[in-house]
């Protein structure tokens, strides 16, 4: 199964990479729109399918990696890459460092309302200050400048290949760290955390580690929706950025790093399709997530597995019929 769920992943991969030859300008768009979406809920997925934290202010980290983006940006010719994007991952992981550092404290729904709380102070100080464009936001004239010969992010297909790279990378980053001592231990941090410190785990750094670095992926993701849209404003940074992704999650299902990437993909395709029928477009929406959930509570990622079994079902009664 383990093989079987690999090649199905690097099939994927593969025609994600032949897509753009195919595309039209707006598919090709709406298709870079939906990775960067999905680098943003694999970095909540850490906190909430791998360590069990559940939050509701991660968009304060997508949003200051992408105002960081604008703010460093010369007005007129394009930022450097190299420059820009670590400082701006430098600015995400310093802020989820300040804040982790006081939430990790709770547990709960203590942590789900102090998270919201410090998400709310960030989108404020975005919102109330001149520096920042106030509620208007701020342009990002140009996509950042890679200085390498041939490859300019200027090009909606270049771009869609660097999102599509970092996307793969980030997935097997990720992949990585679960199957790790450290991320073994943030699972058992979500199984019982009094149990593990009772072995000797210091369960808070734990937590804070993966805080931060689920930060920092986040403000990857804000780093380059801020790149592509050419523009920044302070709803990047609103409560309900981070419940969207959540739900996404919850969707595709929680502690499955393909079910952050399915649950991205089938609510921002199924989005774009509802709006498309009506301007009361979230009715449809709640109605097919309260479905899938109901059908399907471990998300979208378990159907072949479910499939399989009522076919396992359904071939036993025949054989007892």
């Amino acid at each position: 199964m383990a093989r079987r769920g690999l090649l199905a992943l690097v099939l994927v991969a593969v025609l994600l990479a032949l897509f753009p030859f195919a595309a039209e300008k707006f598919y090709l768009q709406l298709v870079t729109k939906i990775m960067i979406v999905s680098i943003f809920v694999l970095s909540l997925d850490l906190l909430v399918g791998t360590t069990g934290l559940v939050s509701l202010g991660h968009a304060a980290y997508f949003g200051v990696a992408a105002y960081t983006l604008a703010l460093a940006a010369p007005t007129s010719d394009p930022a450097n890459l190299w420059l820009t994007l670590p400082l701006a991952l430098v600015a995400s992981a310093l802020v989820a460092l300040i804040i982790g550092a006081l939430v990790v404290r709770t547990a709960g729904v203590y942590f789900i309302m102090v998270t919201l709380a410090f998400a709310q102070m960030v989108y404020y100080f975005f919102h109330d200050t001149r520096i920042a464009g106030g509620s208007d936001g701020i342009y990002v004239n140009a996509r950042p400048d890679t200085l390498v010969p041939g490859f300019d992010l200027s090009s909606d297909a270049h771009f869609y290949y660097l999102v599509l790279a970092l996307l793969i990378g980030v997935y097997a980053l990720l992949a990585r760290l679960t199957r790790s001592p450290f991320g073994r231990a943030l699972q058992g941090i979500k199984v019982n955390e009094r149990r593990m410190r009772a072995l000797g785990f210091a369960t808070r750094r734990y937590k804070l580690a993966a805080f931060v670095l689920a930060g920092t992926i986040a403000g990857l993701a804000g780093y380059l929706a801020a790149a592509k849209e050419g523009y920044v404003n302070p709803e990047m940074l609103a409560w309900h950025q981070s419940g969207s992704a959540l739900m996404m999650l919850i969707l595709g299902g929680t502690g499955t790093l393909v079910g952050a990437v399915i649950g991205t993909f089938a609510y921002v395709l199924l989005q774009e399709w509802f709006s498309g029928l009506t301007k009361h477009w979230q009715l449809l929406m709640g109605a097919f997530i309260i479905g899938a959930v109901l059908l399907l509570p471990q998300g979208l990622a378990s159907l072949p597995s479910r499939l399989a079994r009522w076919r396992g079902v359904d071939a036993s009664d025949g054989r007892d019929g």
